[in-house]
């Protein structure tokens, strides 16, 4: 389980005195247990899929964070920011590449074109399907520029 295994190893960055990695983890615990009592569901740990979703959001909001640190001038946080977002893509599930993605992609395309034409317009449609097929397995920036390749659409 995530939660009970990023518990343990709050306890290994405490022995440590990984100060950015101790932070990075007890933040990710706070969010975890937060959900827990929000949800009211009486165990101890959150299940992975939980897990993930939350570690997921952490993610982004550190690239939004990094983002605006770096419009301001601000590197000493963006270097901070950069630390803890490499702790948490760790946990991250690695994400299918763009040829992978590509295959996947080009055999959706194919069973729809099957049945009828496509409009390029409808490029979203087609994203939302393969991102329902390959939830949480592929970046939905990379499948749409995969899709809109595919299609043909203008940039």
């Amino acid at each position: 389980m995530i939660h009970k295994n990023i518990k343990e190893q709050i306890k290994d960055a405490l022995r440590s005195r990984d100060t950015i990695r101790l932070d990075t983890l007890r933040g990710l615990n706070a969010l975890f247990m937060n959900d827990l009592l929000a949800s009211g569901t009486t165990g101890e740990f959150i299940t992975d899929d939980k897990a993930l979703a939350l570690i997921k959001r952490s993610v982004k909001q550190r690239k939004d964070s990094i983002e605006q640190f770096t419009k301001g001038g601000r590197e000493d946080l963006v270097s901070k920011e950069q630390a803890e977002l490499k702790i948490l893509e760790s946990y991250m599930p690695t994400l299918m590449g763009r040829d992978e993605i590509k295959l996947v992609a080009r055999i959706r395309i194919d069973s729809i074109k099957a049945s009828g034409t496509i409009d390029p317009k409808a490029s979203g449609k087609i994203v939302g399907m393969i991102m329902k097929e390959l939830a949480g397995k592929a970046d939905g920036t990379d499948v749409k520029a995969v899709v809109e390749e595919l299609l043909g659409v203008p940039k």
